[in-house]
């Protein structure tokens, strides 16, 4: 069962949509429902439907073995830089890895099957305005090569519109626990001062009592990166995400930009959601207990009602390479946040350094100097 719902990343190198005047590639505008054409200017409309969120029961969908979830088959080519798997678009010759610039040249491809995704978060910052947001970050950081500064000027072009998959996981849990309660008391104490001087003070202590419980967690909309090119750490940071905006599946939004499917299938997801909640629970777990302080000694979690969806989440990224390590920065496409991993300036930290001992060497020659 695994093998039928595991797919591999997949990147697209172009979603493309033919205009229905001219027959030219569009291009989806973001913040709009259109797809516009740049070579005859027709506004191809982008179909309205109403949004119902439909969630698919978790085991249900693990055990049957006729699973009727829409699936795709395309071509593929990883890349050998970071090991992402492009989809191959018709005709197409070459393009870049978005992730790690790396020159994809389609030499061999084979032919992959994933799911189809069920809902869309659209772009909604442009082009213009993430290179805008993209130069001033760089620009903003401290200790930042000089090289990369250049890079911001002269390269923001590189910055490539990618759709990201994900999971989201719907949980009832209930949890029992054993654990301990610390209450914090306090004596006084006599002791002798660097005097000789006998003199008391207060004490705190904690008496501590076994406890246990349940406690009960609703979670909703856990998100899960089903896709393994970033780090998790990056992937968190682009958080929080408006889904409440989400558009059913439309390959219309994809027009113009590049998607992954996911590396991480419906089931390791979920062991990765545990994760997630189980920060929340622990600290239910330690309201729960009270006190001033808490020891959590041993807990165990049920899961119930168990739900998913597979949707997919708008970014612009771009990677740089300084003194051969990869950094890659990404922008929520619907927020404009924008994190990233990021070089520092030997040179320059050293010099602050120095400056900072020189300035403090001064002012202790003047200081010593009034005396």
């Amino acid at each position: 069962m695994e093998e039928e719902f595991a797919g591999k990343t997949v990147e697209s190198t172009q979603n493309q949509i033919k205009c229905h005047d001219c027959g030219a590639f569009l291009q989806f505008e973001p913040g709009t429902e259109t797809l516009n054409c740049s070579y005859c200017g027709a506004a191809n409309e982008i179909p309205k439907e109403e949004v119902t969120i439909e969630e698919n029961d978790f085991h249900a969908f693990l055990e049957s073995k006729a699973n009727q979830t829409p699936k795709e088959k395309v071509a593929v080519i990883n890349c050998s830089g970071c090991g992402a798997s492009s989809k191959l678009e018709e005709n197409s010759t070459a393009d870049f890895c978005s992730f790690c610039a790396t020159p994809l040249v389609v030499s061999q491809s084979s032919t992959e099957e994933f799911m189809t995704p069920q809902y869309v978060l659209p772009f909604k910052i442009t082009r213009k305005e993430s290179e805008e947001i993209f130069v001033k970050w760089i620009k903003g950081l401290w200790f930042a090569p000089k090289d990369l500064t250049n890079y911001a000027e002269h390269t923001v072009d590189k910055l490539s519109g990618n759709y990201l998959p994900y999971w989201t996981y719907d949980s009832k849990t209930n949890t029992s626990y054993i654990g301990e309660r610390g209450d914090h008391y306090y004596v006084t104490e006599t002791y002798t001062d660097s005097n000789g001087k006998s003199q008391t003070r207060s004490v705190q202590k904690t008496r501590w009592t076994l406890v246990s419980g349940d406690v009960n967690n609703i979670f909703d909309d856990v998100l899960v990166c089903a896709s393994k090119v970033l780090p998790d750490k990056m992937t968190r940071e682009l958080e929080p995400w408006d889904l409440e905006a989400l558009e059913n599946f439309n390959e219309s939004y994809l027009s113009g930009f590049k998607s992954q499917c996911y590396q991480l299938d419906v089931e390791d997801g979920f062991g990765v959601a545990k994760g997630v909640m189980d920060v929340e629970i622990k600290n239910s777990i330690r309201n729960h207990i009270g006190g001033d302080e808490q020891r959590i000694t041993k807990s165990s979690t049920r899961y119930n009602d168990i739900s998913f969806k597979y949707i997919l989440l708008p970014l612009w990224i771009s990677s740089y390479k300084h003194k051969e390590k990869l950094y890659r920065f990404t922008i929520n496409a619907r927020t404009g946040e924008i994190h990233g991993e990021r070089p520092y300036s030997v040179i320059k930290i050293v010099l602050l350094v120095l400056a900072i001992i020189a300035v403090a060497g001064g002012i202790y020659f003047l200081v010593n100097q009034g005396k």
